[in-house]
């Protein structure tokens, strides 16, 4: 089987369903695990797959993400004759069920039922742990110049609402809202999460977002944005690592 992968995340998953081997073409933003995507073309960006050189290397299927890639790319592909799969969990249940969805199509049922039921495990440990406890409000921040921030319709908000936390942001029309400091002052979060990617936030950000918007220093964590983000294989690590950054807020 040849595989491609156009989005860091499923690239990582193929590689701990057992397919790496099977890969032809990643993009230059698929950096798990190293050793592994280091041996396999590059292929372009996510936003700019080079499309022709896909098609030459006649992969029998190209792993996609709906937000990570384009629509006219994924239809370029399957115009020349290029079967592709594509995705976009938003949560937790979503995620099993598409490592179960790419698992089957890698001929990988068993290896990816593991994952699935990991993901589904500890997700609903996490679940039952919170209830009853009280939400931490929380902003997540994944911008700068200008701030922007996540609602409720995002995987990183889910993780963290299912670990106890309430999106201060949540309810915003856009999935990726500007915020304003004034408007993350206003918001009043007891957690502000500056992630590591797209932008790679830095403590001196923290000290300045703290200055500008009056919010205590210490309310304000550099979280992994690889974990919060990053749906698939790495999902379990995840709904682990956002249950502690809210039970660390809750104190």
């Amino acid at each position: 089987m040849r595989l491609v992968s156009l989005c860091p995340s499923l690239t990582e998953l193929v590689f701990d369903l057992g397919r790496g081997p099977d890969l032809v073409g990643v993009t230059e933003w698929c950096v798990h695990p190293a050793e592994g995507v280091a041996r396999v073309e590059k292929v372009g960006g996510t936003k700019n797959p080079a499309v022709a050189r896909i098609v030459a290397l006649a992969p029998d299927l190209v792993l996609l993400n709906e937000e990570e890639n384009r629509r006219e790319d994924a239809e370029a592909l399957a115009a020349a004759g290029v079967r592709t799969l594509s995705s976009l969990p938003r949560d937790v249940a979503d995620t099993a069920a598409m490592v179960r969805q790419i698992g089957a199509a890698l001929e990988r049922t068993a290896e990816a039922e593991s994952i699935a039921r990991d993901i589904e495990t500890r997700g609903a440990r996490v679940r039952e742990a919170a209830r009853g406890l009280r939400e931490v409000p929380f902003a997540y921040l994944i911008w700068r110049k200008p701030y922007m921030a996540v609602n409720d319709d995002t995987f990183a908000s889910a993780l963290l609402v299912l670990a106890g936390g309430r999106n201060v942001f949540g309810a915003h029309p856009e999935r990726y809202p500007e915020v304003s400091a004034d408007e993350l002052a206003r918001a009043r979060p007891e957690l502000v999460l500056l992630s590591t990617e797209p932008f790679a936030f830095l403590p001196r950000h923290a000290d300045e977002l703290a200055d500008l918007t009056g919010i205590p220093r210490e309310r304000f964590v550099i979280a992994d944005g690889e974990l919060l983000s990053w749906h698939g294989s790495r999902t379990p690590r995840g709904i682990d690592y956002a249950e502690a950054l809210v039970r660390s807020a809750r104190g």
